[in-house]
């Protein structure tokens, strides 16, 4: 038995050795030695092994590399999140994204569903201040500015640009002809726009068009002058023209999917080939279905090769018109028939639904919301699909109230300080308690989840601000509303609804049933009882 070779002295510990010596050099004595006692309790160092005697092998069957897998693993890599998604590769996917959506139904369809159920009309700010007089006026200001602006289509389009193109930037800028006085206003840039086309800078530091200091924080934003697919933009300026922006004066909405990622990638990214596959099946089947059904029939000759069908006016691959509702003779041995029609196969619905399903998933939209058929659903499983989608819209939401929402109301708020006597509040600022409410989502069942909100309100599980919430509306200025109608109705003479006893009358009614049921149960045991006794 061969002895295991010393510290220091096994293949491969040149390199470690090197490593440590330089790492030792910055330490203290005890450091020192206390970094050489660990390193002596190492079985093997890094070096040895990629040495070619003790190679790591892999414990995972997903890491083995074999003649099956090679070719599905051929494109893995290691590179980093922003080599990865390098310019270049970025501008591939954004192309190809929106040529989907341009020319594709259902990837059009999922991108404006998803922007319209994420922010809907747009949400409503709601100020939590003792002053609640000043709080409203201030909330009414700001959502006149809103509307001016048209903030509302402006997040639409920055949800639909994030997952179609993976990023989307907005610019503050100073509108003089905005409607409003605040002259705030937000401009939208697309992420062609926001590059470095000069060379010489810093790798570590600018990242395609976003200036980092050593911490991460963006410092600025390299905007170019014109958009780089603009066809007459030579004309004006230089491909190579930008303008640097200062980070505070722009947002970046992206989702990274990689520790240290600064650029996006579009959200449908793994689905455009299978946008291209369902296209293309699609068109095929279409294409095979139409081509059977161009042709009316196939005359078919029964006679010998060598016979003169020349003579009788038919030539093989000849081409006959025929005239509808008329009778036809045919020579003699010949016969005449239709194409079968072969598609679409009975499949036909089966595939193109498992497609858009596995489409869809990557958005967490079911089925029924991505084809906008929901003829297969019943009512539970419609609510069980829908319960991720809600989650997800969720999360959409808080990140625009958190990257763009709250960014826009401090400068807001900035800007409106500035004028003389406008705000009710001279101090508010962006400290200020506040909420942001998005429009509620219709339910299904419109009496079920009445039934369910009152009982949930009873049993004191809920609150009247988060049932108010939910349906995307503030319960303060809903219950003003409701004083407001029953004090009308009181002045005018008209008498306050009153409950119906419809449903106290159902339920009683619904009592006496099972009290009945029960009595007939006993009663029919008795008679069970007697039947026994008298066999």
């Amino acid at each position: 038995m061969t002895a295991a070779p010393a510290p220091g002295n096994r293949p491969g510990d040149e390199t470690g050795a090197a490593t440590a010596a330089v790492a030792e050099a910055t330490l203290p004595g005890a450091a020192v030695e206390a970094s050489a006692r660990r390193r002596e309790q190492l079985p093997y160092t890094i070096g040895q092994m990629t040495d070619g005697s003790r190679r790591l092998r892999a414990s995972y069957d997903a890491a083995q590399t074999t003649s099956e897998n090679s070719s599905h693993w051929a494109a893995a890599d290691a590179l980093s999140a922003n080599a990865a998604q390098n310019p270049a590769v970025r501008a591939i996917l954004r192309f190809r994204a929106r040529y989907e959506e341009a020319n594709n139904t259902y990837c059009k369809g999922m991108l404006l569903t998803l922007a319209n159920d994420v922010v809907g009309v747009g949400p409503v700010l709601q100020l939590l201040h003792p002053n609640r007089e000043a709080a409203n006026e201030i909330e009414r200001k700001f959502a006149l500015w809103t509307r001016r602006i048209r903030l509302a289509q402006k997040l639409r389009t920055m949800r639909m640009t994030r997952a179609r193109d993976g990023e989307i930037f907005g610019i503050r800028i100073t509108n003089p002809r905005l409607k409003h006085p605040v002259k705030l206003d937000l401009r939208l840039i697309e992420a062609d726009q926001v590059a470095t086309p000069t060379l010489g800078f810093d790798p570590k530091q600018i990242t395609d068009g976003i200036v980092f200091d050593d911490y991460g924080n963006p410092l600025a934003y390299h905007i170019l002058k014109q958009h780089p697919g603009e066809t007459l933009s030579y004309l004006t300026n230089s491909p190579l023209d930008y303008d640097t922006i200062d980070a505070e004066h722009v947002v970046h909405l992206f989702r990274p999917e990689r520790p240290v990622q600064t650029r996006g990638v579009p959200e449908i990214t793994p689905a455009l080939p299978l946008y291209a596959l369902l296209r293309r099946y699609t068109l095929a089947t279409i294409a095979a279905a139409e081509t059977a059904a161009d042709i009316a029939g196939v005359i078919k000759s029964t006679l010998p090769p060598d016979d003169d069908d020349d003579a009788v006016g038919l030539v093989p691959n000849d081409l006959v018109e025929i005239v509808r509702r008329v009778l036809m003779v045919l020579p003699d041995g010949h016969d005449i028939s239709q194409l079968k029609a072969e598609q679409p196969t009975t499949t036909y619905g089966d595939f193109k639904r498992e497609i858009i399903n596995e489409i869809a998933r990557c958005l967490n939209m079911p089925y029924n919301v991505a084809a906008g058929n929901s003829s297969g659903y019943n009512y539970a499983s419609g609510r069980l699909d829908h319960k991720v989608y809600y989650k997800s819209l969720g999360v959409d939401r808080q990140e625009l109230e958190l990257e763009v929402l709250e960014w826009l109301f401090e400068q807001w708020l900035e800007e409106a300080s500035r004028i003389p006597g406008y705000l009710p509040l001279p101090d508010a600022d962006i400290s200020i308690p506040h909420e942001w409410f998005w429009p509620g989502d219709e339910h299904v069942d419109p009496a079920k989840e009445a039934t369910a909100q009152k009982t949930r309100l009873s049993s004191l599980t809920t609150s009247l601000a988060r049932e108010a919430a939910r349906a995307g509306v503030d319960w303060e200025k809903e219950l003003q509303q409701i004083a407001k109608e029953q004090a009308l109705k009181k002045e005018l003479g008209l008498a306050p609804a009153q409950p119906s006893a419809e449903p106290a009358r159902a339920a009683a009614d619904f009592d006496a049933l099972i009290e009945r049921i029960e009595q007939l149960e006993a009663a029919l045991e008795d008679v069970e009882v007697l039947t026994e006794a008298t066999a």
